[in-house]
């Protein structure tokens, strides 16, 4: 069973509301997760624990895509996705902390664990989404 985030997205739509740092609303990470429907996105990776039998609570699916999307898009390690996560609010912001936090949020190996629960349709439908919005803007390639 997976822990669910239904009833605080409304939280997470306004950077102003994010304790301990001042973010700029214009800023690319900000306008990314704006265009991300995160409770879609959190029921489908529901999805693969309902039918298991398992006590274990995962944290919220925005976390885990959040943090793959910031490796691929950075083209990073699992060991620098989660330092530039440890030192960027905005990144923090992206991935659904609700406060800066200098402390690593995750470690290599929550990361590894949620990469390897992510379904190629999951990555597919977020990069949909995300082209979709570059296609809209005019701004391709």
């Amino acid at each position: 069973m997976c822990k669910s985030t239904s009833g605080r997205t409304a939280f997470f739509e306004n950077p102003i509301t994010f304790a301990g740092a001042k973010l700029n609303p214009e800023n690319r990470w900000i306008k990314m997760s704006n265009l991300i429907p995160w409770n879609l996105f959190e029921e489908k990776y529901q999805e693969q624990f309902q039918s298991k039998n398992t006590e274990n609570l995962a944290k919220i699916v925005r976390m885990g895509m959040g943090s793959y999307l910031i490796k691929e898009k950075l083209r990073l390690s699992d060991e620098e996705t989660i330092e530039h996560i440890q030192e960027n609010p905005y990144l923090q912001w992206f991935i659904g902390m609700s406060e800066f936090n200098d402390k690593a949020p995750l470690d290599v190996s929550t990361i590894k664990w949620f990469r390897h629960r992510l379904t190629l349709e999951m990555i597919a439908d977020v990069n949909a989404y995300l082209n979709e919005d570059k296609r809209r803007d005019g701004n391709e390639g």
